[in-house]
């Protein structure tokens, strides 16, 4: 899956693909499913939209947003500079545009076998 977004003028492509999780561990150390299953708890899953501030953790989303664009670019630079590159950064609009992206990586496309 890729979308591409204008972010502070610019044109940033995002893409998800089977390497996404492994190259969010590579990259942070992290298991990147239970990062996501804590963005999921700030997000109205019908909408895409914030509805917990409380739980909403910043690094996880810049972390997960820098991992798609890195998945689209290998050439990306390291996640601060990425970031820094940016003079603003809409979170609430980028992170409803993205949030199909990142829990696409927890769904299954395949059909049940079982009858």
């Amino acid at each position: 899956m890729e979308k591409i977004l204008t972010i502070d003028g610019r044109q940033v492509k995002f893409k998800s693909t089977g390497a996404f999780l492994l190259r969010y561990k590579a990259q942070f150390g992290r298991d990147a499913i239970q990062d996501i299953l804590k963005l999921q708890a700030a997000i109205d899953t019908k909408t895409n939209e914030l509805s917990n501030y409380d739980v909403l953790d910043l690094e996880v989303f810049y972390n997960l947003a820098w991992t798609l664009a890195k998945t689209a670019d290998p050439s990306l630079p390291p996640p601060m500079e990425w970031l820094d590159s940016f003079s603003e950064f809409p979170l609430v609009d980028i992170l409803s545009e993205l949030t199909d992206m990142i829990f696409s990586s927890l769904t299954t496309t395949a059909q049940s076998k079982k009858k």
